[in-house]
């Protein structure tokens, strides 16, 4: 297998050349090439790729703004490789994942491959919270991830691998952002095609997001995953429920209150309390524990609201999700 490593970039060249630095430290002992795909960014990239073209086999390509999904797509079609792994701009790879996804492959082959995501020390405390609300067992990450099967994986586009033969059949990533990739991924498998998790196949994702930017990105996450599920109603799911849920139950709870009723609100109370103890363990910083419920709750809140918006309006009354959310689909 030659591999052919997609990285679309808008407007962040500091954070690709931390990725960039990480790939040169890659202990894969076979040839790779890099293709850097500049997504009409007005900070463009140009002068970082051009620091490891002696590290790197790499290429680089400029275009008009049109969405990462286009962007990636665009890559693959351009690559020199049979086997594409595609990379978020903010992410970092360990030296061993090119090794790791390689056995894997050599052991099971599949042609769509995701892996999870990790947090480094040098992360700051904010990212190191959104991290576990993100990858947590606890929260709507743990439940996506408990929800599929090891071998029945979604993966996601931030660390995600695919076939060529894979992408030409199914031509790539469609226009809707996010919810490209558990799209892509539906696709391939009525295509015939297998998708499953590379647990070994981590990288360390430096979301780059603020409290307000991350209520935004999980609102968006919300309100896609109804449209997936009016495309594909025979992979709707029980669990994709559960944060609206979860919204909904809190204000019950404090509803009850107005007749002294308070155990709903108390089961809520442990669960926060649960989080807290989890997170500030695995990260050992009481900080970072208290961090994490309000990266909990903020996920929680903007992915359930989202996703009753998006299922009144997608669902109920039919409205065309192009319509009813413009600010999802790009334009090619």
């Amino acid at each position: 297998m030659f591999f052919s490593l997609i990285i679309p970039v808008y407007n962040r060249p500091e954070e690709l050349a931390e990725l960039l630095e990480s790939l040169s430290k890659s202990n894969y002992s076979k040839n790779f090439e890099v293709v850097i795909v500049e997504d009409g960014s007005s900070l463009k990239c140009d002068t970082v790729v051009a620091q490891y073209e002696s590290k790197l086999t790499i290429s680089y390509f400029y275009k008009a703004n049109s969405g990462p999904g286009d962007s990636r797509n665009f890559g693959m079609k351009h690559a020199k490789g049979d086997y594409f792994i595609i990379f978020d701009s903010d992410c970092i790879i360990p030296p061993n994942y090119l090794v790791e996804v390689e056995q894997s492959l050599n052991s099971q082959y599949v042609d769509c491959f995701g892996g999870p995501d990790k947090a480094l020390d040098s992360f700051s405390d904010i990212q190191k919270a959104i991290n576990f609300a993100m990858t947590s067992f606890l929260t709507t990450g743990g439940i996506r991830g408990g929800s599929e099967k090891i071998d029945k994986f979604q993966p996601r586009s931030f660390n995600m691998g695919i076939s060529r033969a894979a992408f030409e059949t199914s031509k790539g990533f469609g226009n809707i952002h996010p919810g490209e990739d558990p799209d892509l991924s539906i696709r391939l498998w009525n295509l015939g095609f297998e998708t499953k998790l590379i647990p070994s196949a981590y990288v360390y994702h430096k979301r780059r997001i603020d409290w307000d930017k991350f209520a935004v990105q999980v609102n968006k996450f919300g309100k896609a995953r109804p449209i997936l599920n009016s495309w594909y109603p025979q992979h709707n799911k029980l669990t994709f429920f559960f944060p609206s849920l979860f919204i909904l139950g809190f204000g019950l709870a404090v509803l009850l209150l107005v007749f002294t009723l308070d155990y709903l609100l108390k089961m809520y109370f442990i669960y926060f309390l649960v989080l807290f103890l989890v997170s500030s363990f695995q990260n050992k910083s009481i900080k970072i524990g208290y961090l994490s419920i309000i990266a909990v709750w903020k996920q929680f809140f903007g992915y359930g609201t989202g996703f009753i918006e998006s299922y009144l309006k997608v669902i109920v009354f039919k409205q065309k999700p192009e319509e009813a959310f413009p600010e999802l689909f790009f334009k090619r």
